[in-house]
């Protein structure tokens, strides 16, 4: 059931889900945006124009309403003015209602309304003509607009409230000869552009819909190409195990996908390494402790009431006992190697610390103890822990050499370095074997194998080495003796562990 759950809650709030919920979002707010910003413009557009159609209206009305005064002011006063070819629908009484009626009817005849558009001539009260000659209801002989319209003096434009439409209307008094004859009034109605409008916007959220949804199928796809590699990284993560760290991620690409398999399958290399390495070396402190455990208990089962006999036994399992503090002391060392507080740091003068060692040295075996140079200048660094890797590349020297062989210790300083060497006339490291010396529990293949040796001298010089920033250099050849150099920076890398006291 919870794999289930598991499973069931991937889907809904993985990250490829959550990357196509949010294209999906992004998608849809821009498309959005864009479609609600479309209508607003052509609203503004519609406006715009329909206040335009108006103001053109009135033009050409003032326009022919200012010729008719021309024409009028020149004719003999009490002529008929009545325009030839028109027709009146109402009984016209008084030359100023003629006039004005015939100045309607020639304004009308010359313009067809636009869609929408509704032209009214208002002639002493009433409704006169209209074009279109269909009206709205609101716009009836009888409607209060109407009544109110045939009242007005000066012009006036606003908006009408209907119950489908809020339509714009300009209306403009024609006076003549001083007097209020009549109303002109022009009204833009809208509705059938906004049909289209609402049409076309509502065409234009459908296909943002369906291309939302396109987008978002197209976009599951291609996330779970690009996530594929994360969902091999997950597997590869869960199949992995102290026994199996062999699986490795395919590399495709050079995008950021495939830089982290890259740097998962460098994890996995140290991984294993470091594995190999700590099985290797259970096993071998398994062998060399067990060595010294058997001889211990060996010679326990088989002792007996000879005194002297006693005593041998307990000298040889004294050593036994000792060699085995000396192995767990090493192992402790070197697992302390990668703590911080493994370096305690100070100034050390390298000519006085040379001397120091070289004294120390001589005391190892009746060798050939030689001093070759002494290096000037102060370096910081762990005193205690250079003495220790020095002396152990000196007893590894005299365990190797004989009694009268030269060994030769000294110092120099070359590139912001200090060069501690130790130079023996020994048997030499065969090439095959220059590597493997400095892991744990290595020894040449050549080496004689002493009770004291553990094989983690040359381990520990080296760890000790890394401490500082530095590194261990071996020069040998078989047969003639090998040279042991112990390079350390003058000061050591901000990274290197430790503490200045």
């Amino acid at each position: 059931m919870t794999g289930e759950f598991q499973g069931w809650r991937r889907i809904f709030f993985g990250i490829r889900t959550r990357l196509i919920a949010w294209c999906a979002v992004l998608m849809a707010g821009s498309l959005g945006i864009s479609v609600l910003a479309v209508r607003q413009v052509l609203s503004l557009r519609l406006q715009e124009r329909s206040k335009n159609n108006l103001l053109q209206e009135i033009q050409e009305f003032r326009q022919l309403l200012q010729q008719s005064a021309t024409v009028h002011s020149t004719e003999t006063p009490g002529a008929s003015r009545v325009i030839a070819g028109q027709e009146s629908r109402l009984s016209l009484n008084s030359t100023g209602i003629k006039e004005t009626a015939a100045l309607f009817d020639t304004f009308l005849s010359r313009n067809i309304p636009d869609e929408g558009e509704f032209m009214l001539a208002l002639l002493d009260g009433q409704l006169y003509k209209s074009s279109p000659a269909a009206l709205p209801e609101s716009l009836l002989p009888d409607s209060k607009y109407i009544k109110r319209w045939a009242k007005l003096n000066q012009p006036e434009k606003g908006e009408l409230f209907t119950p489908n439409d809020t339509p714009h209307y300009w209306a403009e008094p024609v006076t003549i000869q001083g007097e209020n004859r009549g109303v002109f009034v022009v009204i833009q109605s809208a509705a059938g552009d906004w049909e289209k409008v609402n049409e076309t916007t509502a065409v234009m959220l459908l296909v943002t819909l369906a291309v939302s949804v396109i987008a978002s199928a197209i976009t599951w796809i291609a996330a779970g190409r690009v996530l594929a590699p994360l969902r091999s990284l997950t597997a590869t993560a869960h199949s992995i195990s102290e026994s199996n760290v062999s699986q490795r991620i395919p590399v495709r690409g050079s995008d950021e996908i495939a830089e982290l398999a890259i740097t998962f399958n460098e994890m996995l290399d140290r991984l294993q390494a470091a594995f190999t390495s700590q099985r290797n070396f259970i096993s071998d402190a398994g062998h060399e402790l067990r060595t010294p455990i058997t001889i211990i208990r060996g010679h326990l089962e088989l002792l007996g009431d000879d005194p002297q006999e006693r005593a041998e036994t307990v000298a040889l399992v004294l050593d036994e006992l000792e060699r085995m503090s000396r192995l767990v002391n090493d192992l402790l060392l070197l697992a302390k190697a990668e703590r911080p507080d493994f370096l305690t740091l100070e100034t050390v003068g390298v000519s006085a610390f040379t001397e120091e060692v070289y004294a120390k040295a001589k005391a190892l075996g009746d060798r050939d103890w030689q001093l070759e140079s002494q290096a000037s200048g102060k370096i910081v660094a762990d005193r205690q822990r250079l003495t220790q890797a020095l002396m152990n590349l000196a007893q590894n020297a005299a365990q190797h050499t004989s009694a009268g062989d030269a060994i030769v210790l000294g110092s120099a300083l070359t590139n912001g370095h200090v060069r501690f060497w130790v130079r023996d006339t020994g048997t030499g490291i065969a090439p095959e074997d220059r590597e493997r010396i400095f892991q744990r529990f290595a020894r040449a293949a050549n080496s004689r194998r002493r009770s004291e040796g553990a094989g983690l001298g040359l381990a520990i010089v080296s760890a000790i080495a890394e401490a500082h920033g530095g590194r261990v250099e071996l020069e040998s050849q078989l047969g003639k003796g090998s040279t042991f150099t112990l390079a350390v920076p003058v000061k050591p890398p901000f990274d290197a562990v430790g503490s200045l006291d």
